[in-house]
Order: C-alpha cells, then structure tokens, then sequence
C-alpha cells in the first residue's frame, strides 16, 4: 500500500477505535447510573428455591443468602420473609436452609429464581403494618410526587425518609413501626425516577445530585403542614440526598437531625461499582466515570462539598459496614473521625449495600433510639 494510504487507513482505524471506546463508556456510564427501583441492583444474584417445609426453605447456597438476618425474598408476584440460617437442618452441600418467616405474596414453588431484599415488607403503612396512614402528593419541580404520611403525636418533629438505590418507598417500612412508637410523624416519600413519581429528564438516576431537590420539596411540604423541626432519615442515595438538603436547602435551618444509612458518600466509585457489577471491563471504568459526569453534572464535587465535615451543622448517625460493594465505608468513617463532636457511627460488619438493619434489626433499632432520644 502507498504511504499516504496507510497511513490514512491506520488514522481512520484509530477514529473508529476512539469513536467506539467513547461510546462504550458512555454506555457504561448511563448503565451504572440506571437502578429501576424496585429491581435488583446489578450483581445482587438470584438464588433458586429448592424446596421449602414447615417454617423453612431450602435455597441455593451463595454468600447472600448465608448473610446473617432477616430480608425478603422477592421475584414476579412472589414476596416473602426468610430469618436465619438454620445450620442443623439437613442440606446438600450447594444449598442452605434458613427460617421461613411467612410469604407476604404469590407462591414459592421449587424451581423459582428469586432474589434477596432488605425490603421486609410489601405493600403501604396499612396494609403491611397496620397502621394509620394517608396518601399525600408534594409538589416538586417536576410535578407531583408522591408519599405515605404516618401521623403522630409530637406534631412538631417529623421524620423524613428516602429509599435509595434499587429501592422504592417499601425499604423505609422497616423501621417505620418504632419510628411510630416514638410517636414522630413519618413522611415516606417517592421521588423522581420512582413508580407514581415524574421521570427524570434524561432517563437517568444521579445519585442524589438532583433527587435531592424533590427532598426539598418535602421539607417544604412539612413546614407548611407545621413541622418545625425535622429528622432526614437517607438510605444509600437517599442518604446522600439528606446531606445535600442540610447544606444547600433554604429551609436547613429546620433540620435537627440526619440518619443515613449505607450512605452514597463518593460519587465516582458508587459509579465504578454499579459499571463493574455490570460487567464493564475495567479498563473502561475511568472512562465511564467520565461519560456520566458528562451526562449528567461534576455530581463528585457537589457531593463532596456536601459531606464535608466542616459544613456538617447536626446531630447524624451514619449506619454502615465495610461488607457494602456499592457505597465504600471509608467516607462513613472518616467522616465520624472528623466530627466526633456530631457524627455517631454504628458499623455492621457482615452486610450489604442498605441491609444495615436486615443483619441484626434489635442492634440497629437500640443505635436508632439512643440517637433519637436526645432530638425528640
């Protein structure tokens, strides 16, 4: 081939090489950043059920389904509870058998590819709990979100939850029953991206670098409905939305408390996580990181500003262990050390990414009331 030539065909393989590589990181980064609520979080396996009995179920032995706990177990139209493994019942080596709590929906036949949740619970405050609820509608920027409001006696403190990756206004509902007890007003919320709840524009999550403005919108919600004072209760990106609400909202002055839990506290590996856990090559995560800050915002620095320490102005108890693959617990840490005056951290050792209180629910609840007592 002539020189020029070769040299022409060698530069145009390389834009086509380039133009490829570019593309393939943009679609790993719009992939890490698509968690359908309510679905599986990439990497969470599904686990065959092998048979069940009386008040147990034979699954397939992995390391979610040896974890420690209770959780759900959850596919198309089938919703149960399972509790611990009970390591004396008799098992072929490749399964394991743990308590069978009860099946909250559908049926569980031998052969169904489920997966494990930290949802508990199916259904609203009503239905799965028993207790008094109303169907709420709060007004956000992109039109009507809407929320479950569990009233309670001290009118002017109210909880506000958010659910996080993977998740829908249900996860809340594990711990809406003591935060019941303490007599606090509830506001489980659904945001943008949530079923009921607008789109957002770009079809993409942002981990909290957005969502948080429909957090916002609840905070105002309540104060309008004579709130005073209110506790942001943030699982995984929830947790991240409830510190970007206590820094940059108008109304943070009304914020007395901040409870997160596996908290999304650096932006990029949450990304590089949930790219890899889809079966992005590695050498593609930089990239990837790249094409969804692109997409969608630097969400790094904002949310590093958010969780800096020194703009840290309430009490907060971060929930969170070095077992989480989607949410590192090194921020959680460092930032406990670096405000000890204000930060309790309550680390679970053996859990996954918001299935803090599913590993031990009694310990969880104790770290929870000890934190609440003093606000209340």
């Amino acid at each position: 081939m002539h020189p020029a030539k070769a040299t022409a065909a060698a530069v145009t393989t390389l834009m086509g090489i380039g133009a490829a590589t570019v593309a393939a990181a943009r679609y790993a980064g719009d992939a890490a950043l698509k968690a359908t609520p309510g679905r599986p979080l990439p990497g969470d396996p599904r686990v065959t059920v092998h048979a069940t009995g009386p008040a147990q179920i034979t699954l397939t032995r992995d390391l979610a389904t040896l974890r420690p706990g209770v959780f759900g177990l959850a596919g198309d139209g089938v919703h149960a509870v399972v509790g611990p493994v009970l390591e004396a019942a008799p098992h072929a080596p490749d399964t394991v058998v743990r308590r069978l709590e009860r099946v909250t929906r559908g049926f569980l036949e031998p052969g169904a590819r489920l997966h494990l949740t930290p949802n508990v619970h199916s259904g609203d405050p009503g239905t799965a709990l028993g207790l008094d609820f109303a169907h709420v509608d709060v007004m956000g920027e992109l039109g009507s979100l809407p929320a479950w409001f569990v009233p309670g006696n001290r009118s002017s403190t109210w909880v506000i939850a958010v659910h996080g990756l993977g998740a829908t206004r249900e996860h809340p509902l594990n711990v809406l029953d003591l935060l019941h007890r303490f007599q606090l007003p509830v506001l489980d919320l659904a945001y943008r991206g949530d079923p009921g709840a607008p789109r957002s524009p770009d079809g993409l999550g942002h981990l909290g670098d957005s969502e948080w403005r429909d957090l916002d919108a609840a905070i105002r919600h309540a104060v309008r409905e004579g709130a005073q004072r209110i506790i942001l209760y943030g699982w995984s990106t929830g947790g991240a939305m409830a510190l970007h609400a206590a820094t940059s909202s108008a109304l943070r002055h009304h914020v007395a408390g901040l409870v997160l839990d596996s908290p999304v506290l650096d932006w990029e590996a949450t990304v590089r996580a949930l790219a890899t856990a889809r079966g992005i090559p590695a050498a593609l995560l930089p990239l990837a990181v790249r094409a969804a800050q692109g997409s969608t915002g630097p969400h790094g620095d904002r949310l590093r500003a958010a969780a800096a320490p020194d703009g840290l102005r309430v009490p907060a108890l971060i929930v969170h262990g070095p077992g989480d693959a989607v949410a590192p617990w090194g921020p959680s840490r460092a930032l406990a050390d670096a405000r000890p005056d204000l930060v309790t951290l309550h680390t679970v050792r053996d859990a996954s990414h918001a299935a803090m209180w599913n590993a031990d629910p009694a310990a969880y609840e104790e770290a929870l009331r000890r934190f609440l007592t003093p606000l209340l």
